[in-house]
């Protein structure tokens, strides 16, 4: 039901996650600029999920979307999203804290902060589809 709100956020969240990506930067370090999709050729065990994350991230938003006649699975979809994205907030924030800045100064992208967007997007979501289910059941007990 693309009418609903909750649709909206989750359409906005599954397109920050999937497709800013590729446009805004991680962090700076030096000359070379890494993105999310960057992280995932690299061997370091602590960067590789970071680019996988960011892949979850969408495909739950996207598979939460057309959970809408399963609204508790829906909100369960957006709850295990909202704690992939503070995971992976945490991951990047300790990432970022632990670049070395020998000679070349290093330098936080703004995609550091795409999932603080995807977790108030979902944040958003979450709450209209409470407020939608709230309804059905107000209207259940009328019956």
């Amino acid at each position: 039901m693309l009418q609903r709100i909750q649709t909206l956020f989750l359409i906005l969240a599954m397109l920050v996650s999937a497709g800013l990506i590729f446009v805004f930067p991680l962090w700076f370090s030096g000359k070379v600029i890494v993105t999310a999709m960057d992280t995932l050729s690299t061997s370091d065990l602590l960067i590789k999920p970071i680019g996988i994350l960011f892949i979850i991230s969408a495909i739950l938003s996207f598979t939460a979307i057309f959970q809408y006649k399963n609204r508790k699975f829906q909100m369960t979809l957006v709850r295990l999203n909202i704690l992939i994205n503070f995971l992976l907030l945490g991951l990047i924030v300790y990432h970022v804290q632990n670049l070395s800045g020998e000679t070349l100064v290093s330098e936080k992208g703004i995609g550091s902060f795409l999932p603080i967007i995807v977790i108030f997007l979902l944040v958003f979501a979450n709450r209209f589809i409470k407020k939608d289910e709230d309804l059905v059941k107000s209207v259940d007990r009328l019956r």
